[in-house]
């Protein structure tokens, strides 16, 4: 079995030969990684990912045009934006060229693929400002359901794009949670955010690829609608914000995978070696043999050891081939 069938067994909840194994480590530590294996593609192949998260690709949103409504407009509000063609076209081969390069490296090794792709509130995010973009689900709940509605599709012609070139899975990236509850009205998820995710899950599942969500924090007040959505996977399932796995394995497991479980906001590059050693072996205890891939909750911070990291890595490739319980 290779990495990409034994990541898509697990996801359909079928057999698997062990328990696929993923990180996000390239962000912070390259340097670190680099300094003791070579490269972050040969610590990859030293642990035998399973998975490859890809970037790249053209960002949605044209620069030149911002700069031109921040030129003509002292504050940039939801309705201002309404009357402008703000997004790219997502088409262009130059623009896939290091998302082609990255696909074929990790295809060569048989690793499942999934691409990131902007979600919708958090992507808003970037050209509100998260504290404005909150105030504006009160304010202007209207306007943002369009923009929210053209952003989806243009996340479905990329969808198109990045799966003509290979990818596995769509990952949308669309943080709703803080730490004890969601960042805003699950009413507001329910109306503004719940329609255009759901066409974007149900354009990718009609093309056969899988659809997954990133979303960090506590979002148990919108799980049902994750799970409506049709959702395949949910990244990462943070219990440290009172998102308990039982939550998950009680009401959940036959609903969509888990992707996560190797928390970096309180386990790895926080944790001593044997507090470090027992946790993941907690998290083992509970998914292991479930639909669940082994991953970081998030990019492993800078404050990580090497030494922490390989330590965590050696243990995880151990664990992920004893036989199941």
């Amino acid at each position: 079995m290779n990495s990409t069938e034994r990541v898509r067994n697990t996801i359909l909840g079928k057999e698997t030969d062990r328990q696929p194994i993923y990180g996000w480590v390239k962000e912070n530590l390259t340097d670190e990684i680099t300094e003791h294996f070579g490269s972050v593609s040969a610590f990859e192949d030293r642990f035998e990912f399973d998975a490859a998260h890809i970037f790249g690709g053209p960002w949605s949103f044209d620069g030149d045009t911002f700069d031109r409504i921040r030129s003509e407009h002292e504050e940039l509000t939801p309705d201002v934006l309404l009357d402008y063609d703000i997004f790219t076209v997502p088409d262009d081969e130059k623009d896939f060229a290091d998302v082609k390069r990255e696909i074929a490296h990790h295809k060569k090794r048989e690793r499942f693929c999934y691409m990131q792709t902007p979600g919708l509130f958090e992507h808003f995010n970037t050209v509100f400002g998260i504290e404005d973009h909150l105030l504006y689900t009160a304010l202007y709940p209207e306007e943002l359901k369009e923009l929210y509605r053209r952003q989806a599709q243009w996340t479905m012609r990329f969808a198109d794009k990045c799966i003509s070139l290979g990818a596995d899975m769509i990952h949308l990236s669309d943080d709703w949670g803080s730490q004890k509850d969601m960042l805003f009205s699950p009413l507001f998820w329910n109306d503004a955010i719940y329609p255009p995710m759901k066409e974007i899950v149900e354009h990718i599942h009609s093309k056969g690829i899988f659809a997954s969500l990133h979303s960090d924090g506590c979002i148990k007040k919108v799980l049902k609608g994750v799970r409506d959505i049709g959702f395949d996977v949910l990244h990462p399932w943070q219990e440290n914000a009172d998102m308990p796995l039982e939550l998950y394995l009680n009401n959940y497991s036959n609903d969509f995978a888990l992707m996560g479980g190797i928390c970096v906001q309180s386990a790895l590059g926080i944790m001593k070696k044997d507090e470090l050693s027992r946790e993941i072996r907690r998290v083992f205890s509970l998914l292991k043999g479930k639909r669940w891939i082994c991953c970081t909750s998030h990019f492993v911070q800078k404050h990580c050891l090497a030494e922490d990291l390989i330590y965590a890595y050696e243990l995880i490739y151990k664990l992920a081939r004893e036989n199941r319980q």
